[in-house]
């Protein structure tokens, strides 16, 4: 991996998800669901149902990232659920930021299949090691990605370093 980074800016987030619903539509995929996995995927979920003209939105829950290269043993789902009883015979677009590992995917695309939908998953970016690859990705990339709803880190982390150089 380089030590450089990939950078999207807002310009190119809403470039991204512009290009990514084309493809979907160009695909011929009318989803009926579109959910988000959370957190990363909420914000590419929300622009790209947009571009689609989907109203209904979920979100999956899941963590395994823990910071810039730091993962859990393996991903885990967090509370609120997502309702699952809505899904069976339903088209679903699964929405995240980067498959990066993609293990995340991977369970996602698992529990949505399970619970008898038709899933599609698309990604803004996707590294090339992913052991699940989305129908639609809009970038391949081998940098750590740079975010522009990520990238300065949370006001309480901001906020504990100003109080520490203080």
């Amino acid at each position: 991996m380089t030590s450089e980074r990939e950078v999207l800016t807002w310009d190119g987030f809403g470039e991204a998800t512009r290009a990514l619903s084309r493809s979907i539509v160009a695909d011929g995929f009318v989803p009926d669901v579109v959910v988000a996995i959370a957190r990363g995927g909420l914000l590419p979920a929300g622009a790209i149902a947009y571009g689609l003209g989907v109203k209904s939105c979920g979100a999956l829950n899941v963590e395994f990232y823990t910071g810039i290269g730091t993962v859990l043993e393996a991903p885990a789902l967090l509370p609120p659920d997502l309702d699952l009883g809505y899904l069976p015979g339903k088209r679903v677009l699964l929405v995240d930021d980067v498959a990066d590992s993609g293990r995340t995917l991977a369970l996602a695309v698992k529990m949505l299949r399970e619970a008898d939908a038709d899933v599609r998953s698309v990604c803004i970016y996707t590294k090339p090691g992913s052991v699940a690859q989305p129908d639609f990705s809009w970038r391949e990339t081998d940098r750590w990605i740079d975010f522009p709803w990520s990238a300065a880190g949370s006001v309480i982390e901001e906020d504990a370093g100003a109080e520490a150089s203080a």
